[in-house]
């Protein structure tokens, strides 16, 4: 993975490759510096991003599809156009519905997600 200084301040998605993390989900980290990482996330229809938590803060955008998103044991199904924000060490999770395409915002970035 590239910094944002080596990739410049204009990326396209076709540029980057695509990380079969399995179980239908799919990765692509867009850009990052040390303070702030992008990361593109695809679902398979009923693909499950298993309950975890991490000290970061994350921000996560619907931009295709549908997911029931589990923050804290709280349940809400979001569409696209939906965001939600899921604070440091919170339990979170989602359930894709139908197939779809989450846009994860992390504060710090997430250095496990760097090769």
């Amino acid at each position: 993975m590239e910094k944002l200084s080596e990739k410049g301040r204009f990326i396209k998605d076709a540029d980057i490759e695509l990380d079969n993390l399995g179980d239908g989900i799919s990765r692509k980290v867009i850009v990052n510096d040390e303070s702030l990482m992008l990361v593109k996330v695809i679902f398979e229809k009923g693909a499950v991003g298993v309950v975890h938590q991490h000290y970061h803060t994350q921000i996560s955008y619907v931009e295709k599809g549908a997911f029931e998103v589990n923050i804290n044991g709280e349940k809400r199904v979001l569409g696209i156009g939906s965001s939600f924000y899921v604070p440091p060490n919170t339990p979170h999770g989602v359930y894709c519905l139908e197939a779809g395409v989450l846009l994860d915002m992390f504060s710090p970035m997430r250095e496990d997600f760097i090769k």
